[in-house]
């Protein structure tokens, strides 16, 4: 196998990993203090980041139909933990299970709201992402990486951040409370934007010679 399909699939396997983690965790909010501000955010934004930094750089060494590819197999694997989490629930706990009936209701019990929101809001938004990124990648000749990332990311996290927010809490919190959980996850999701700049630049500067980028353009 050559090096750069263990390197897809060593991305690919990021992807999944993050997504399925993002689902788990989003139930819970925190507080992320960065010294100049505190965000009030789910905890399932923690690895949310990481999709976005996949699948542009799939983008950019792969083509858009891989990427495309990587965004449907993610739906595909939250399918199946939603299936799995929900045959969980269908058997008994045992008296000395450390996790009884309760406990495990209480932690997965909005699993399918919670999931169907983020899956809608994931398809429309990582979509929106690969193209954007192919557009700015077309209109620049290749140029301007930066520009693809950082543009396609604000864009398609904007759309994420307020469908899940909406899906899930419209009815639920106040309008003001809406407002502010849509920009700070947006705002929150733009600094890692930002800051995973250098890295895909690091990344793709290390793989030139292992990866010979300009043939797997389409």
């Amino acid at each position: 196998m050559k090096f750069r399909d263990q390197f897809y699939i060593i991305l690919s396997g990021i992807f999944i990993a993050s997504l399925v983690t993002c689902n788990l965790i989003a139930n819970k909010f925190v507080n992320v203090d960065l010294g100049f501000k505190v965000f009030i955010v789910s905890a399932g934004i923690l690895p949310y980041p990481l999709t976005f930094l996949v699948t542009d750089l799939i983008s950019e060494l792969y083509g858009q139909k891989k990427a495309n590819l990587v965004v449907f197999s993610g739906f595909i694997a939250s399918m199946f933990v939603l299936l799995f989490l929900w045959l969980g629930s269908q058997f008994d706990a045992i008296p000395s299970s450390i996790v009884n009936d309760m406990t495990y209701d209480s932690v997965f019990q909005n699993a399918w709201r919670l999931i169907a929101a983020s899956m809608v809001a994931y398809l429309f938004a990582q979509f929106i992402d690969v193209r954007i990124f192919h557009f700015w990648k077309k209109l620049t000749n290749g140029k301007h990486l930066w520009l693809r990332n950082n543009g396609s990311t604000i864009a398609s996290q904007l759309v994420d951040t307020t469908l899940v927010i909406c899906i899930l809490f419209v009815g639920v919190w106040e309008t003001d409370q809406i407002k502010s959980a849509i920009i700070d996850g947006w705002l929150f999701k733009m600094l890692m934007a930002f800051i995973d700049t250098p890295i895909i630049y690091g990344i793709i500067h290390l793989l030139k010679g292992k990866i010979d980028i300009a043939e797997l353009e389409e």
